[in-house]
Order: structure tokens, then C-alpha cells, then sequence
């Protein structure tokens, strides 16, 4: 057997334990979390952002639980922590598992869909588990009208022959996520979740359920709405996506990114050291933190763009990935800001990601529930980029949550999203102009144009305009245009001073060896009242910062063979006073 047919496989985009086992792939042994989910209350609720991880652990605790599999504990799960450590309650269950991402999430359709999975999955259960059932169950099953219905009669039944049900509902939200993306429902959808609502009705029979033969519950998914709002529907159930026992339990760590890499660096063509693969991936796809607790405050690795960079580098003979953010991980803007804004404007929650972008940091106070007509109050907005995975906890500001952007692939994302939203707010700009001048500024050193184009966009916006949108507008526009060229990845000291702090672009030489040119851009701000002088001072300061930050180390070990330009701008209201190098 040759040494790639031995190599175990990259399990990117598998989502089952058991294809993953039995394919031979790489896995991230996180079995010694079966343990802390057992020790726990027994209707376990955990949120992760999209594609951490949350299905295919999911799958390894139903197929452990599973009566069915018990006989293949040893093949599935040999060489693993649970292996050795096996609980009392392992293939003690029969699983009911509902995954609500294949539901049609129309509100017109929404509840056709819930009942037609619902019934494939009870029809499943009655057909694998017939030899634990009453005769003609399955028959009686169908007989019953919907989801609600049938899943009542179903545990009903399973307790009469003394059989738990162990209940594992993934991505619970899906519907909830696409319902509030739609304007002008939010009425229809609470009179879904409320009162009599079909949703509550839902959850309502799954708590009277746990009541007869439904003895644990495990239920996943992205944000804490359709929760808050059926939360007298299944009041029982316990929150632990800020508990610091399960903050590493989807992602990955630091040292398990390092194990993997170490493990396909002995068998694989590698053109670049463990250490030189972290360097370059750690500002991607590392820095979510999911306890507010500083004793298990360590930092997760996006899992999927772990593995899509894995992947694609040993795909490509040890070359890294053309593009560092695997496409699939986008979010849909046009979806997010439907959920998040109530209108056009530019409004409150738009000034929230603005003071992100330009201070580095929000305070909050996390909700772990919040019902989706408050969802644009200030906190429970804060909490919803949290859960999302577009903000991650950074420590404490004055008893609040400190909030951070937690890395390039989201602060690339939020950076789309304001210059959207400044498109929005008829802030017009073309992309293959900027992006043209933005290969001149990496390649030529040309940054002049660069700079005289995101003046001449604000200034043909300010003349169509009766008001300047000030400070804010002019950093939050400034700071997304130059933050996203791709030759670059921004680094910035606003952690470590006040006001506005010097930004960096970093050169991505690893991609583009051939580029010439990075900079240091200093931005000022002085109001359209203000003096002459007063800009003349910002000018000073501005420069002595750019000057500073240069001779730092960030700086000096990131240059490599380009050129260091460092830029001073100074807005004066609207206009572009001073644009120079020092």
C-alpha cells in the first residue's frame, strides 16, 4: 500500500461520524465531551456559527447513544478518549433525529414541511426500532394528523415497552433565520410562536414528552430566537453555548490544528513549517471565544476553513489556497441585514458596526435569549452578531462584554456589509475602479488615486446630500474601502490606543510574491467648523503616530521585500484636507 492510500483522508464538508470513521478519515477527537453532555442537564441547548462543527458532533453523540450501533462501538470509536472511557448510558437510547435545515422555511409552507419531515423521520424510527415497538405502530403513526400528533403518539408508545427516546433536533432556527429575512412578517411569525402557534404547539409537545419517554434532548443551532419566543414551550431546557466545559467542543483548538498539520506534513508534500502554516491561517480562522469566563477563555479555529486549507494545500502540492476564505462560508448579506434592519435608513445597528470597524471593539451585555421583534434593541443585536460568529468576547469594558471583530475572514465580511449599506445611503462607488487602483497601489506604489477616489466618491455624495453625515461616516467609509484590498490584510492598533488608530496593510506576500508596496494609513478627523489650525495639528499628530507605528515590530517583521509608505489623512468635514506621505 503506497503512502496515499495509508494517509487518512481531509473530512472536509463530511458531516457523519460514522462516513468519517469508516472512510479513514482525520478526526479531532472531541468524544471526551460525551462525558460533560451526559454530567449535564438532561435537554441540552447549544449555539455555534454556521459551519463550526455543530452536525458532525451531533452525529458521533447519536450514533454513542444509539441501541443500534452499541455492537459497533469498538469499530467506530477505537483509538478515540471514549473508547476508554465509556459512560454508563452508551447505546442505551433509541435516537429520534430532526434536522430542520430541509424544512421549507416559507412561512406559507413552513408547517406543510415540518409535518412532512417529522413524519419521515417518526416512520424511520417505527421501521428501525419495529423490534423495541408494539406491533402496528407504525400503521396507528400514520394515522395521526401532523407533526405534533404523531410525535405525541410516538412517545406515548415508546413508553409503554419502557424504551427512552433520545431527541437530537439540529439546526432548530432554520426556519426562524428565513422567515425574519423576509420584510413584513413579523407579525405572521409570532402569531406562529405565541399563543396557539403551530412552532409552540411544536416544543410544547416536545416538553410533555420529556415528561413520558423523551429522557434527553440535544438541540443545535446558530442564534437564540426561535428559543426565546416558544420559551414556555420548552422552558426545561438548559443554555450551554457560554458554559466554558463546552467552549472547545465544536472547532478547533490551537494544538489540534498543529497535530493536524504535523500528521499531513510526515505524509504529504510540504513547502512550509507547522509554524509558518499557523502564522499565515491564525489571523483567518482562529480568535472565537465562546465563555465570558476568563479560566476558559481559549481561542477555536473555524473548523471548515481549517480543513478547506488543509485541503486545498495538499491538493495543490504544498502551494497554499488562491484565496484564504473558502466561498461557501459567506453569509448572505442581503438575508443578514432584512434580520437586523427595519428599513433603508441609516439607522442605529449601522452605527454599531461602524464604531466596530473604526474602534475595534463594542461593549454589551450577551443575551442568550431575545424574541425577533426586539431583535434590533441594541444588546440583542450585539448578541445576534455574537452567535453568528461576527463578534467574539475579548474580556470586560467597565462590567460590560468586550467585543471583538474576531478575525480577517469576518472583519472581511463586515467590511462588505457597511460599504453595502453606505451603497444603500447612496454612497455610490464603482468595484472594478476600486479594485484596478488597488492593484496600481500594491504593484505600482500609485496610492494617490486610491485615495483621491474615496474623496471623490464622498464628495459627490455630500453635494447631492441637504446634511453631512459626519465624523463617523467619513472614517466607517474610509476605513472599509481601504481595509478591503485584497493585496492586504488590515492590522490595526485600535486595542491599544484611543481614538482613531493607525492602520496597516499588511502585505500577503505568500500570495503575491511579485507585489511591491504596503502602507501605513493614519485617518484624522476634524468638523467642517473647525480651524485651519485644528487641522494642522491633527496633521502633526497623525504624522508622529504613522511614524511610530512604522518602527514597530508588527510592522518591521511584516514587510519583507516591499515598500513601506506611511499615509496621513485629514478629513475636514467632507473633504479630503490633507492626503500625503511623511
Amino acid at each position: 500500500m503506497n503512502e496515499r492510500a495509508r494517509r487518512k483522508r481531509i473530512p472536509y464538508g463530511i458531516m457523519d461520524f460514522v462516513s468519517l470513521r469508516e472512510d479513514n478519515c482525520y478526526y479531532v477527537d472531541k468524544t471526551r465531551f460525551i462525558e460533560e453532555v451526559e454530567y449535564a442537564n438532561r435537554y441540552f441547548f447549544f449555539i455555534r456559527p454556521r459551519r463550526f462543527g455543530k452536525s458532525l458532533t451531533l452525529s458521533m453523540l447519536r450514533h454513542y447513544y444509539d441501541i443500534l450501533d452499541a455492537d459497533k462501538f469498538e469499530k467506530w470509536y477505537k483509538g478515540l478518549y471514549i473508547y476508554d472511557h465509556p459512560t454508563t448510558e452508551r447505546g442505551a437510547y433509541l435516537v429520534l433525529h430532526l434536522n430542520f435545515s430541509r424544512i421549507n422555511a416559507e412561512l406559507e409552507n413552513y408547517r406543510s414541511s415540518l409535518d412532512e419531515h417529522c413524519n419521515t423521520a417518526f416512520n424511520y424510527f417505527c421501521d428501525v426500532y419495529a423490534r423495541y415497538l408494539s406491533p402496528g405502530v407504525k400503521e396507528e403513526l400514520n394515522r395521526k394528523d401532523g407533526a405534533v400528533g404523531q410525535l405525541e403518539y410516538l412517545y406515548k408508545e415508546c413508553q409503554k415497552v419502557n424504551r427512552p427516546i433520545y431527541l437530537f433536533i439540529d439546526e432548530y432556527d432554520h426556519f426562524t433565520n428565513k422567515i425574519l429575512s423576509t420584510p413584513r412578517v413579523i407579525d405572521r411569525y409570532k402569531s406562529e410562536t405565541h399563543g396557539a402557534g403551530y412552532i409552540r404547539l411544536f416544543f410544547d409537545t416536545v416538553k410533555a414528552g420529556t415528561e413520558s419517554s423523551i429522557r434527553r434532548c440535544f438541540i443545535t443551532g446558530v442564534s437564540p430566537v426561535t428559543m426565546d419566543d416558544v420559551t414556555s414551550g420548552f422552558n426545561i431546557g438548559t443554555n450551554y453555548s457560554l458554559s466554558p466545559e463546552f467552549s472547545e467542543m465544536t472547532g478547533f483548538t490551537e494544538s489540534e490544528v498543529r497535530a493536524m498539520l504535523d500528521y499531513y506534513a510526515a505524509t504529504c508534500k510540504f513547502h512550509h513549517t507547522t509554524d509558518e502554516l499557523i502564522t499565515l491561517m491564525k489571523p483567518w480562522y482562529d480568535n472565537y471565544c465562546f465563555t465570558r469566563k476568563p479560566s476558559g477563555r481559549t481561542t477555536m479555529y473555524n473548523s471548515n476553513m481549517v480543513l478547506y486549507f488543509v485541503d486545498s494545500y495538499i491538493r495543490n502540492g504544498g502551494e497554499l489556497p488562491d484565496d484564504m476564505l473558502e466561498e461557501n462560508i459567506r453569509i448572505d448579506y442581503e438575508k443578514l441585514r432584512m434580520l437586523i434592519r427595519k428599513d433603508r435608513e441609516f439607522a442605529h445597528n449601522a452605527s454599531i458596526i461602524q464604531t466596530l470597524v473604526e474602534q475595534g471593539y463594542i461593549t454589551g451585555t450577551l443575551k442568550k435569549g431575545f424574541p425577533a421583534e426586539a431583535i434590533t434593541d441594541s444588546d440583542n443585536f450585539v448578541s445576534l452578531l455574537y452567535y453568528f460568529g461576527m463578534l467574539t468576547i475579548n474580556g470586560t469594558v467597565m462590567g460590560q462584554t468586550r467585543l471583538v471583530i474576531p478575525n480577517q475572514t469576518v472583519r472581511d465580511q463586515l467590511y462588505s456589509y457597511l460599504l453595502d449599506t453606505y451603497k444603500e445611503a447612496d454612497l455610490s462607488y464603482e468595484l472594478p475602479k476600486q479594485e484596478n487602483l488597488a492593484s496600481r497601489m500594491a504593484y505600482l506604489g500609485e496610492w494617490k488615486q486610491y485615495f483621491a477616489y474615496i474623496a471623490e466618491c464622498l464628495h459627490r455624495f455630500a453635494a447631492q446630500r441637504d446634511r453631512q453625515k459626519g465624523e463617523s461616516f467619513v472614517h466607517g467609509f474610509t476605513l472599509a474601502m481601504t481595509a478591503q484590498n485584497r493585496f492586504y490584510r488590515p492590522v490595526s492598533e485600535q486595542d491599544t490606543q484611543e481614538g482613531y488608530a493607525d492602520l496597516f496593510l499588511l502585505p500577503l506576500k505568500e500570495q503575491f510574491p511579485d507585489m511591491r508596496h504596503c502602507y501605513i494609513i493614519e485617518l484624522k478627523y476634524a468638523k467642517g467648523k473647525d480651524s485651519a489650525a485644528r487641522v494642522k495639528r491633527l496633521r502633526q499628530d497623525a504624522i508622529a503616530q504613522a511614524l511610530r507605528y512604522a518602527s514597530s515590530e508588527t510592522v518591521q517583521n511584516a514587510i519583507g521585500h516591499t515598500r513601506l509608505h506611511r499615509i496621513v489623512v485629514v478629513w475636514h468635514g467632507m473633504e479630503m484636507a490633507v492626503c500625503e506621505e511623511c
